[in-house]
C-alpha cells in the first residue's frame, strides 16, 4: 500500500529544523519566519514539493534531494539557501540571500530572480533558463553549466568554470570567464572589462563584445561571427582564431593564430615579453 502524501498548508514556522527530514510531502502557502529565528527548516528533505511559501530564516534547504520549489520568495535573511542539494527544480522563485546556491548537483532554475552575492559556487550540472541575476563571484568553480535567456549583472562571473554552454544571454560583468575551460557562448551580449583572461577553450559565436582589454592570455580561443565595440588592447598574448564583423579599436601582441576584421584603429607589436607571431589581417 502506497503511503499517503503529507500536505502542510497555511502554517508558520520559526523554530530550529521545523520540518527536518520531511519526505513525500507538499508544503503550500507557509511562512518560515519569526522570533525563534530557527535555521535549517527543510534540511535533509526528500521528495517534496514547496509552493508559494516565503522564507526569512537561514539555510532553509540543505542536503535536500528530489524536490521542486515553485513561486517561493527567499528574502535577504534566507542566506545560504540551498547547499549540498541534488536533483531539484526551482520555478518562478526569488532568491535574495547571499550564497544562495553552493555545492549542489543537478539543479534547474526556471524564470527565477536572483539577487545573491557569491551565488552558485562549486556546483555541477546546473541549468538556468529565463532567469535574471545580480551577483559577485557568480558560479565560481562550477562545471557542466547550461544557461539560456539569462540576464546577468555583476562582477567576477564564471571564474574557473568548466564545460559550459551559454545561449541568448545578456551579461554586464567584469573579469568574466577568467581561467575558464571549455566554455561556448552563442548569440549573446558580453559587456564589461578584461573578458576571458587565462581561459582555455573559450568559443564565442555571434556575440557582441564590449569593453577594454578583452581576451588576453587565452589558449585555444575562437571568435566566430562576433562583433566588438570599444575593445582596445585586445588579444594580448593569446592563442586565437577570430573572425570579427566590423572593426577593433586596437589589437596588441597576439601570441599565435589569426585575427580577421574589417579594420583596426591600431595594431601593436612592441614591448612583448613573449614571442608573438599572431597574424592580424584586414578583410
Amino acid at each position: 500500500m502506497s503511503k499517503e502524501k503529507i500536505i502542510i498548508e497555511g502554517l508558520r514556522y520559526d523554530e530550529e529544523r521545523a520540518l527536518y527530514n520531511l519526505c513525500g510531502a507538499e508544503v503550500k502557502n507557509c511562512v518560515f519566519a519569526g522570533l525563534a529565528d530557527g535555521e535549517s527548516a527543510l534540511k535533509e528533505c526528500r521528495n517534496i514539493e514547496v509552493e508559494n511559501c516565503t522564507f526569512s530564516l537561514r539555510y532553509p534547504l540543505w542536503h535536500a534531494e528530489s524536490f521542486t520549489v515553485s513561486d517561493c520568495a527567499m528574502d535577504e535573511s534566507a542566506r545560504a539557501a540551498l547547499w549540498y542539494c541534488k536533483s531539484g527544480v526551482l520555478d518562478g522563485c526569488t532568491l535574495g540571500g547571499i550564497k544562495a546556491l553552493r555545492e549542489c548537483n543537478e539543479i534547474v532554475l526556471n524564470g527565477c530572480k536572483i539577487i545573491s552575492p557569491e551565488f552558485g559556487w562549486r556546483c555541477r550540472n546546473i541549468l538556468l533558463d529565463g532567469c535574471e541575476a545580480q551577483s559577485e563571484y557568480f558560479m565560481f568553480e562550477s562545471e557542466n553549466l547550461t544557461f539560456k535567456n539569462v540576464k546577468f549583472t555583476g562582477k567576477y562571473s564564471f571564474q574557473y568554470v568548466k564545460n559550459a554552454v551559454i545561449e541568448d544571454c545578456d551579461f554586464t560583468t567584469k573579469d568574466a570567464f577568467w581561467h575558464s575551460k571549455n566554455v561556448t557562448v552563442k548569440n549573446s551580449v558580453l559587456r564589461g572589462e578584461y573578458l576571458g583572461w587565462y581561459s582555455k577553450g573559450l568559443t564565442l559565436i555571434n556575440c557582441l563584445i564590449t569593453g577594454t582589454q578583452p581576451l588576453c592570455y587565452c589558449k585555444k580561443l575562437k571568435l566566430i561571427g562576433c562583433r566588438t565595440e570599444d575593445c582596445d588592447l585586445a588579444f594580448e598574448y593569446s592563442d586565437v582564431v577570430a573572425d570579427i564583423s566590423g572593426g577593433v579599436v586596437s589589437v596588441k601582441n597576439p601570441k599565435s593564430g589569426r585575427i580577421v576584421a574589417d579594420g583596426y584603429g591600431e595594431i601593436i607589436f612592441d614591448s612583448a615579453l613573449y614571442k608573438c607571431n599572431g597574424k592580424v589581417l584586414k578583410r
